[in-house]
């Protein structure tokens, strides 16, 4: 059992155009976030929301206001400061981190406060995105395609340099789960940083527990925490249909569930953070429950 949880929601929609997922965290709370995880922890700190700073002018069409900067650097940069300062300090005071967001830029100011208690922090990136982009490599310029880039040291100097300059983590403490929708330059920058991938064909040629079995003993000997970055999109539409960018043909519940169980046994993940639930889009829900069983697999709670 965690002796404390400490829960930060950052609704923030500014990474993408699509309206909603800034009301994730609110959805995940109304899914019973903190009943369910109340069984399973001493003790759950809810701090509440960050302030989101308000979506800067956009030119006609979805393009930056300036071609000089990427789509809401600045409100991003600035929340992504304000959410490391907490990250770092919840790390401090012997708490586990975790973040409900918001779309998955916010993951830039998470993994940057991290990584003041870590020299050689691991990360496992669940989505059906690699969110490996540059400013010259996506196709949208959308900041929530670039979170892992940007904590890589790979992209603007005003994200890399958020909380502190350079990368946040190595490329080779990185295993992205369950991609399915590559962009070109991503596939490249893959190759060149030799990432740790297991698309969704690993995943039904070699199952669920051995992707898991091998990600765990992959990190284990090469990192001192392990961050989980879990985008509910990772997951088949059927099961989380309320997300921004959905992509069939994606992991299923079970299987997400047997890899929040095996996280949880192997006692490696030091902080985790739930994103891209749109309640806008959801169906009842649906989505946030989903996000909310998965953290009670994820803290340990059985079948029996």
């Amino acid at each position: 059992m965690f002796k404390k949880i400490s829960m930060i929601g950052v609704p923030m929609d500014l990474g993408q155009l699509r309206r909603g997922v800034d009301m994730g965290p609110s959805a995940i709370r109304c899914a019973g976030v903190n009943e369910r995880l109340e069984s399973l922890c001493d003790d759950i700190e809810d701090l509440g929301d960050i302030t989101i700073g308000q979506r800067e002018d956009e030119k006609e069409g979805g393009q930056p206001a300036s071609e000089e900067e990427l789509r809401n650097l600045k409100a991003i940069t600035s929340a992504s400061v304000k959410l490391a300062q907490t990250v770092d300090k919840m790390v401090a005071s012997g708490s586990f981190p975790l973040v409900l967001g918001g779309d998955h830029s916010i993951a830039i100011g998470t993994l940057a406060g991290l990584a003041k208690h870590y020299q050689n922090l691991g990360v496992i990136w669940y989505d059906a995105h690699a969110d490996v982009n540059t400013k010259e490599t996506s196709p949208s310029g959308n900041i929530h395609g670039m979170p892992l880039a940007i904590s890589m040291g790979i992209g603007h100097e005003r994200l890399t340099g958020i909380y502190g300059d350079g990368a946040k983590v190595k490329p080779e403490n990185i295993v992205i789960i369950g991609a399915r929708s590559l962009d070109d330059g991503e596939k490249k920058l893959i190759r060149d940083r030799g990432i740790k991938v297991y698309t969704m064909h690993e995943i039904d040629r070699l199952g669920m527990t051995r992707i898991m079995e091998e990600t765990i003993e992959y990190l284990r000997e090469r990192t001192d925490g392990v961050h989980l970055s879990l985008d509910l999109d990772a997951l088949d539409p059927n099961d989380a249909p309320g997300v921004g960018t959905p992509v069939a043909g994606g992991i299923s519940y079970r299987e997400s569930h047997l890899a929040m169980e095996m996280l949880e046994e192997s006692n490696l993940i030091t902080s985790a953070e739930f994103v891209e639930v749109n309640p806008i889009l959801d169906e009842k829900n649906r989505t946030a429950e989903t996000a909310v069983a998965l953290m009670g697999s994820l803290f340990g709670e059985k079948l029996l």
